[in-house]
């Protein structure tokens, strides 16, 4: 057996490796080169380049509701935190420069958390749910995305999803962050709110991109491998020209081959397959 690592001997080592990460990644945005995004308006820029909606409060098996409840407290808090952000040329976005830390004095409560042991609680957890949003939005624009960090398992059976399995991330305050870069030549406005529900979205630009983008998710499907089932699939982001309607290429951005966490038996028998 191999040595352990610092942060596995126990709680307190792993705490402060954690602690040991905020610190360098607070060095590294107080004196790297990227320009963070920091400027908000309350005028909206005029063109919609893409708009998403995603249900607040899911059915999820074995989870406490009011963590759920919670959620929604966190992501309301972090709207107003993010609602109305200005990206110009040049700029990066970051989730977590622009949130905060989402502690208990910040008025966040205990959400559900995806640690590195399983599914727990802390403050702030849920957002991740925010991060997808914003991800989401940026995927069907031509901004590039620079810190990423995907759900390697799957961890729930499908409540009401609306789009590709995987196509989401991670974030823990502050060494595991999303931010994605304007390298377009005009401004562009992040607006999320919640309403009805739902939380939802909307990327803004100054004026209309030349292209539109679709992501479509192929050959879904569940495969048993030795005494555990995995979750797989393609996702491809396709570039069609906005004039012709033309799809011009598509890219493979996702291959899941994800283990699944959840009880076998809400597996869609009919999405199971031997081969």
């Amino acid at each position: 057996m191999g040595r352990k690592l610092f942060c596995d001997i126990c709680p307190a080592t792993y705490k402060i490796s954690l602690e040991k990460e905020i610190l360098i990644k607070d060095i590294k945005n107080t004196f790297g080169k990227e320009k963070i995004a920091k400027t908000f308006s309350s005028d909206e820029l005029p063109n919609i380049v893409k708009s998403h909606s995603s249900i607040l409060l899911r059915n999820l098996v074995g989870v406490d509701p009011e963590l759920q409840k919670n959620k929604v407290t966190n992501i309301m808090l972090a709207c107003n935190k993010i609602n109305g952000i200005i990206v110009r040329p040049g700029e990066t976005f970051s989730f977590w420069c622009t949130v905060g830390k989402p502690g208990k004095k910040a008025g966040y409560k205990e959400g559900l958390v995806i640690g590195r042991n399983g599914l727990t609680s802390g403050y702030g957890g849920g957002l991740c749910q925010m991060a997808n949003m914003i991800h989401w939005l940026v995927l069907n624009s031509p901004l590039e995305v620079t810190e990423l960090h995907h759900h390697s398992d799957a961890l729930f059976p499908d409540d009401r999803r609306r789009i590709p399995f995987g196509s989401g991330t991670s974030v823990s305050y502050n060494s595991v962050d999303y931010r994605f870069k304007n390298n377009t030549n005009q401004d562009i406005q992040i607006l999320v709110w919640c309403e009805n529900g739902e939380l939802c979205g909307e990327l803004r630009s100054q004026r209309e991109f030349p292209y539109r983008y679709k992501l479509v998710e192929e050959n879904h499907h569940f495969k048993k491998e030795g005494n555990r089932y995995f979750r797989i699939s393609q996702v491809y982001r396709i570039v069609i020209d906005r004039t012709s309607n033309e799809e011009l290429y598509r890219e493979l951005i996702l291959d899941n081959h994800s283990a699944v966490l959840y009880d076998y038996s809400f597996i869609p028998k009919d999405q199971i397959r031997d081969d």
